[in-house]
């Protein structure tokens, strides 16, 4: 049994942020990586991507990981790469989407590195990805999925189980025991009324929690998605208009997919032409029909949404798009227009104002979902300015993240009071709005961690 003195949660990521998340836990002799994601948004957070490791990578004995967006899973090639040669525990779902996700970042990684010293809009002579495609693939290796709810034995006196969170497939809240005291880490929380997801497991009370907050400082509107979707589609469509929809290729995708698959059956929308554009989302809307039991989605409607779009695969395909006139709906990734095809469909389509840009979730800061919805009127975009003259439509509703009234209802049943809340995974004021209801409405511990801070897992350091 580790003395309380030598445990400790060290706040790697996520903590003044939403991305970047990694909780590292030492204990038992064991360091445990709960998350290892991306930095992404400001320039300065994804500055901390090509920073050194806090810690030795092979110095970490085991990764858990919540989920498989890159956010939370999205630095693990590179941490393989820097040494770390031990298991990464996940759901099967997790797994499975991981093998699509992780390929594509480092084919993207290179990609942009690629065009990068092509266009001469990087300030290196030769720039090279954080990891490659085949990096990916060798992480892949490290990949354990476990089912949900079984404990998972990590070492004498320290075990671990994946708790339903919704959010997406295969998305877990992790609870981790340490000699008997309990950590829990919500990881990303979904929304009771998903679309598509079950609603997260309620929450079983813990020793240490520590929460997302996403959406901390906000209520989702109550308008439902669908009503909030078919007067877009009508009037773009009816102006002979593009709709470049930026979307998640997992989870967002399959869930726009849906509501305009049902539009349209209603008749409520125009048939007009739908495009999927990423392969990633194409395989990973498949395994929507793989893992059923995770989500509500029939079998026919998960059929309807599968052909509902012509799905485009190539290269050339996608390039053939922009060519195109409207009115038709292109879906494509990155959802927060970070990278990806999407950016060569905003260049084609993002200047006319028959056309309209549907952001449908969370635009993290720093990034050109965010510079949209704020209103800027200009993108910067493979090293130029591109003019945007098309219709911004920013839509809450279809987030995947349960929001502030949605979390206090998850909190509030808790059996057992967690000695303290750790608030992370948010911006600032979303954080800091989060730690200030529960103390306030739960009469909580809280707080917000500071970037990198190290905190003990002793009992009266949790008080």
């Amino acid at each position: 049994m580790s003395s309380p003195a030598s445990r400790s949660l060290h706040f790697l990521g996520a903590a003044g942020t939403v991305t970047g998340s990694r909780y590292l836990i030492q204990a038992a002799g064991q360091r445990i990586l709960v998350d290892c994601g991306l930095f992404q948004g400001y320039k300065q957070l994804r500055e901390r991507n090509w920073a050194d490791f806090p810690v030795a990578p092979a110095s970490i004995d085991t990764v858990l990981l919540t989920h498989a967006h890159l956010d939370h899973a999205g630095y693990l090639p590179a941490l393989v790469k820097q040494g770390f040669a031990g298991r990464i525990l996940c759901t099967e779902a997790t797994r499975d989407l991981s093998q699509l996700l992780l390929p594509d970042s480092g084919h993207l990684l290179e990609e942009e590195a690629r065009y990068a010293k092509k266009k001469g809009y990087s300030k290196h002579a030769n720039p090279l990805p954080l990891y490659t495609q085949e990096d990916a693939m060798t992480c892949l290796t490290r990949f354990d999925g476990r089912p949900f709810l079984e404990p998972q034995a990590l070492a004498p006196g320290v075990s671990a189980r994946f708790i339903p969170a919704g959010h997406i497939l295969g998305a877990a809240q992790i609870a981790l025991t340490i000699d008997g005291r309990r950590l829990h880490f919500t990881g990303d929380l979904g929304r009771a009324s998903d679309a598509l997801m079950k609603a997260p497991a309620p929450f079983e009370g813990a020793d240490v929690l520590v929460c997302e907050s996403t959406y901390g400082n906000r209520r989702h509107p109550t308008a439902d998605a669908e009503a909030e979707l078919a007067p877009v589609i009508k009037r773009v469509a009816a102006r002979g208009g593009v709709i470049v929809i930026p979307a998640f290729a997992v989870g967002r995708a399959q869930a726009l997919m849906l509501h305009i698959a049902r539009l349209r059956q209603r008749g409520e929308i125009p048939r007009v032409p739908v495009y999927l554009n990423s392969p990633m989302a194409i395989n990973a809307t498949d395994l929507y029909h793989r893992h059923h039991d995770e989500h509500h989605v029939t079998d026919a409607e998960c059929r309807d949404m599968f052909e509902l779009a012509t799905m485009v695969r190539t290269v050339e395909e996608s390039k053939a798009l922009n060519m195109q006139r409207g009115p038709m709906i292109i879906i494509s990734a990155s959802g927060m227009l970070s990278g990806g095809r999407v950016l060569h469909h905003l260049v084609a389509f993002g200047q006319d104002s028959r056309n309209a840009i549907l952001l449908a979730g969370y635009q993290a800061g720093g990034t050109r979902g965010a510079a949209l919805v704020r209103g800027e009127k200009s993108l910067r975009i493979f090293g130029q300015e591109v003019p945007i003259q098309a219709e911004v439509v920013a839509m809450e509703s279809f987030s995947g993240h349960a929001d502030s009234e949605e979390l206090l209802a998850w909190l509030r049943p808790a059996p057992v009071t967690p000695k303290m809340t750790y608030i992370t995974h948010g911006e600032p004021d979303a954080a800091d709005a989060l730690r200030g209801r529960i103390e306030r409405e739960l009469g909580w511990h809280c707080r917000v961690p500071e970037h990198l801070e190290r905190v003990p897992l002793g009992g009266e350091a949790a008080a």
